[in-house]
């Protein structure tokens, strides 16, 4: 069975059945490419002081390349990363119009930026996995 994949206005329409390995891949090399091209944008040309040290982790594309969710991780906490949310909010228009730019696209997906928080998730289960690590060790010298 041959697959052929067309771009018709904003959705991506399937030949046949066999084809979602294709349009899986697609959607996979467009985000990765996003992800690309937005983390260059942020680091030269957005001038927003509020979106630096921000590294993107991954992009996600909707299978009708309307939207992608762009995510991202600092380290900064609190007040300092609601106001990274804001300044990333705030500069997703341009960063948008920059990418249409750079990606040779019919249409580009409206860009939302997500906090990505799985880097502080690993470091508290790397603090959980020490914490019982010396209260084996612990129990063990004690008996």
């Amino acid at each position: 069975m041959q697959c052929h994949l067309r771009q018709t206005g904003r959705e991506l329409f399937q030949e046949s059945q066999g084809c979602m390995k294709s349009t899986h891949t697609r959607l996979d090399r467009l985000a990765d490419l996003i992800k690309r091209e937005v983390s260059e944008i942020l680091l030269r040309e957005v001038k927003d002081p509020r979106v630096a040290m921000v590294t993107i982790t991954h992009a996600a594309v909707t299978g009708d390349l309307k939207q992608a969710k762009v995510f991202f991780s600092t380290m900064k906490t609190g007040q300092e990363l609601t106001d990274t949310i804001t300044g990333l909010e705030r500069a997703a228009g341009f960063v948008q119009r920059q990418l249409a730019e750079r990606v040779h696209l019919r249409y580009v997906p409206h860009l939302s930026f997500l906090f990505d928080d799985t880097l502080i998730q690993a470091a508290h289960m790397d603090q959980i996995f020490r914490e019982l690590e010396e209260k084996q060790e612990h129990t063990e010298h004690t008996e």
